[in-house]
């Protein structure tokens, strides 16, 4: 078994096992099908991967009814290693090191100490472990159902468990890193719903009816490149949050009506190469009210072809103004100073597509 230090041993190790079910009490479960991928926990990508078909002793324990194996059949094990032969390469990929995975506290940990204790060697302990299921039972609420892999990634629109180990665990992986932006967002965006409307206290926000209705008020007057916008984008986003900041400690903070656009200036600032606006004073904006749509939309994927979260921000007018000119001000200065880079907008054009 190889060793390494502890600092070498950051990466989050998520892990999956597929075993046989029993058919009769007492029957032991057998190891069949081994997946880790290990992450790193900074950036939340997938830095090396393992899987491969255990043989279990006795092939008669597989059973091709069972939807936990997923119909591994006896002739797709029969050629595979023994779970002895590759046990040094589990501990290696697992000791010391965070363990992650979908009801790994309640399932596959129990599983993976009964293998290494049949073999006798002892088993790989963990630095700490993640169970996503016990963490967005606690956090995500009931949004999701039964909060099983399979019905989250179906909110998600991540597709079809396989219920084969690797599959399992970069879905796993995707999962968490939806339902974390979502948490995110929410903290980030949502106020008591007194703040917001005060007759809506008790309303769903994930409600699919209510954000069709709040869209068909909101853009019954937009253009007709709005209203294909919304007819794509209204049933494929999740929910609706119009946000207020009722807080005093603003100070310095202009509402976009308060700016006037002929008194923005910019400069660089020069020991980090960035440039920096201002109207009088540095220019800080505040926007009291603004609805943001946020949620799984078709139209965006990723490099794997699944579709990805998004929000959609309806911003007010005079916001896009303000925000108009600071990009044509800031773009000239750029390209003032001789530079070469390619200049990203500071308005988006959603923004134009929405107003």
């Amino acid at each position: 078994m190889s060793s390494s230090s502890g600092e070498e041993r950051s990466e989050i190790a998520f892990f999956d096992v597929e075993t046989t079910v029993p058919t009769q009490p007492g029957q032991r479960r057998a190891l069949l099908e081994f997946g880790a991928i290990l992450v790193c926990p900074r950036k939340l990508v997938e830095l090396d991967s393992y899987s491969t078909f255990v043989r279990p002793a006795d092939l008669s324990l597989i059973s091709t009814m069972s939807p936990r194996s997923n119909g591994i059949t006896p002739d797709a094990v029969v050629s595979a290693p023994p779970f002895l032969q590759i046990s040094d390469r589990v501990y290696d990929l697992l000791h010391g090191r965070i363990w992650a995975g979908h009801n790994i506290l309640g399932f596959d940990c129990a599983r993976i100490r009964e293998a290494f204790a049949e073999i006798g060697k002892p088993a790989p302990e963990p630095k700490d472990t993640i169970d996503s299921y016990t963490l967005l039972k606690r956090t995500f609420g009931r949004r999701a159902g039964d909060m099983k892999m399979a019905t989250l990634a179906t909110y998600f629109g991540l597709g079809q468990q396989t219920h084969r180990s690797l599959d399992d665990v970069r879905m796993n992986l995707e999962v968490l890193k939806y339902c974390a932006a979502v948490l995110l967002l929410e903290s980030s965006l949502c106020v008591t719903a007194e703040e917001v409307e005060p007759n809506t206290a008790q309303r769903n926000p994930f409600d699919m009816g209510q954000l069709s209705d709040e869209m068909e008020e909101s853009y019954e007057t937009s253009s007709t490149e709005s209203s294909e916008m919304y007819s794509v984008e209204s049933s494929e986003m999740s929910f609706a949050v119009a946000v207020s900041d009722g807080r005093s400690d603003l100070g310095g903070f202009l509402e976009p009506d308060e700016v006037l656009t002929s008194s923005i200036s910019a400069s660089f600032v020069t020991f980090s190469k960035k440039i920096q606006l201002f109207h009088e004073t540095i220019l800080r904006l505040r926007c009291s009210h603004l609805k943001v749509w946020f949620g799984i939309s078709t139209n965006f994927l990723d490099h794997a072809g699944r579709p990805r979260l998004n929000f959609v921000v309806n911003a007010p007018q005079s916001l896009c103004k303000v925000l108009d000119a600071c990009d044509v001000i800031a773009r000239n200065l750029s390209s003032d100073s001789g530079s070469s880079s390619e200049w990203w907008p500071v308005v988006h054009s959603i923004y134009r597509i929405w107003r």
